[in-house]
């Protein structure tokens, strides 16, 4: 299962997360956050919007809903 989509989809959850999790730039600059946050989410519903159709049930309901912590957990348990 595991393709090039797949994997810059999961990299880029990974990267959402660790955006989220980066509270010292925040506190320093809540504008480069949410433009750092904005872009990474951007990316990931680029990626979302290329992977091969049809995207099973679970997996496209998460992305549909945002729930992009389940969706790195359903990539990760496929291998990537």
């Amino acid at each position: 299962m595991p393709d090039d989509t797949h994997a810059a989809l999961a990299a880029a959850l990974r990267e959402r997360l660790a955006i989220i999790a980066d509270r010292d730039l925040y506190a320093r600059d809540p504008a480069a956050h949410l433009e750092k946050l904005k872009a990474v989410s951007g990316r990931i519903t680029e990626l979302a919007s290329a992977l091969p159709q049809p995207v099973e049930g679970d997996f496209a309901h998460y992305l549909q809903r945002a729930s992009y912590a389940k969706a790195l957990a359903w990539l990760e348990a496929r291998g990537n």
